[in-house]
């Protein structure tokens, strides 16, 4: 396995530009599915992620081909209804894969992602959803089982605003008899680039990134040429990386209203945020201040900027509490943290962070995707030398991270363990 070395203490500065969107990416991918012929979706990342989509929509018989920020998907002969456990426990998002499947072909037999590092994340919402829609659901061998000659439109209430279950039912909507009303929807970008692109192959939705999403199912769908949204999270983990480092940073290519909540935030710490030239310049302060935050649905705080946060906390002045509200298990990162010398208390969801003022390179192991890199942020503050194992984590969701950091001045390498 890899690791992520790195000798911190260095100013970043310059330019980066940001990757598209892992989180958009892959509904999208799932959803060439629904029209039979070749689609092609431009501005996808170059991660671990990206490449379990492909090998799944392989095995379903697609014919994928995976290139430098285009993924071509020929799902002409897509006819095996099943993603195997093998594929499935490396990657939740491969659910996706579920209501494209049956509003196809009639029938899905996809494996139950269960849990991760950060908590549970149930899909009874996506199997409710398509009960009401008329499908027969079985749940057994670890296999959820779905048949449905054709979905009828249904009015669907979420009893949260579940991302993941929004998108599947979108998708299976598009292809059903009659309207479908989706209510307590989840409104992230990612869910209007995913109906974006839907329209696109010839569905009918409105309401995407509300609370309310209507879709009227046609007939059929047609193969699409997109491009995928910039992703916000990697936007806000650079952010708070130049922040961290007293550096001052462009961030281009990126959409500054998809991450308000993270901007406000870094804005209360002392952060300077401003536009420049069609992208954002970031610029530190000596001594950022504490500020508490809470995590939300979008448009809140996301959750997956909390661990990188936190880490701009350790070093800030006074005291902050951060409330993790979305997942019951995403403060695995905390420990390692303290390994570097941050006081970081943890009550139930909520932690309570004292700047210190510095902190100190460490051996640290990653858990999970974002507690990765919230570490390598860290790093880059610290005194000293960060070794981070399991480094397969943030390969997950950031594209070539080191050698982006590299190119903003950080002193940061990979190697084998």
């Amino acid at each position: 396995m890899d690791e992520i070395i790195i000798e911190g203490g260095a100013r970043l500065k310059g330019e980066v530009r940001i990757s598209g969107s892992k989180n958009a990416a892959l509904p999208i991918l799932a959803s060439t599915i629904l029209a039979s012929g070749t689609s092609t979706i431009y501005n996808v990342p170059d991660l671990i992620d990206i490449e379990t989509m492909g090998k799944l929509l392989n095995h379903l018989g697609a014919k994928v081909d995976i290139e430098t920020e285009r993924v071509n998907v020929d799902t002409t002969n897509i006819k095996n209804p099943e993603a195997p456990y093998e594929l499935v426990k490396t990657m939740r998002a491969s659910v996706l894969v579920l209501c494209p499947l049956v509003a196809r072909m009639g029938e899905a037999n996809v494996s139950l992602p269960g849990g991760c590092a950060i908590g549970a994340r149930p899909i009874n919402l996506h199997l409710m959803g398509l009960e009401k829609m008329g499908a027969k659901v079985e749940i057994e061998h670890g296999y959820v089982k779905v048949t449905a000659k054709r979905l009828k439109g249904a009015r669907i209430y979420l009893d949260i605003p579940t991302v993941t279950g929004t998108e599947n039912l979108m998708m299976a909507a598009t292809l059903a008899d009659g309207t479908t009303i989706i209510e307590n929807a989840a409104c992230e970008p990612e869910i209007s680039d995913l109906a974006e692109s839907l329209k696109k192959m010839g569905a009918r939705i409105e309401g995407a990134g509300e609370n309310i999403i209507t879709i009227e199912g046609v007939d059929n769908l047609k193969p699409v040429n997109y491009s995928v949204i910039p992703d916000r999270i990697e936007a806000g983990t650079f952010m708070v990386a130049g922040a961290i480092t007293k550096g001052s940073i462009k961030l281009k290519d990126c959409i500054p209203e998809h991450f308000d909540a993270v901007m406000a935030k870094m804005k209360e710490t002392g952060v300077e945020i401003t536009e420049e030239d069609g992208g954002l310049r970031v610029k530190g302060v000596k001594s950022p201040k504490a500020v508490d935050l809470k995590t939300m649905p979008y448009p809140g705080f996301p959750t997956d900027m909390q661990a990188q946060m936190m880490a701009l906390m350790t070093i800030a002045e006074g005291m902050s509490v951060i409330t993790e509200t979305i997942f019951e298990n995403r403060f695995m990162h905390v420990a390692e943290l303290r390994r570097m010398g941050a006081d970081i208390k943890v009550e139930g969801n909520t932690a309570i962070v004292h700047g210190v003022p510095y902190l100190s390179g460490a051996p640290l192991m990653a858990t999970d995707l974002r507690a990765s890199a919230s570490l390598i942020i860290a790093g880059l503050a610290a005194k000293g030398k960060t070794t981070l194992s399991r480094a397969y984590h943030i390969d997950r969701g950031y594209e070539k991270i080191e050698e982006k950091l590299s190119a903003l001045g950080a002193r940061i390498k990979r190697e084998r363990e």
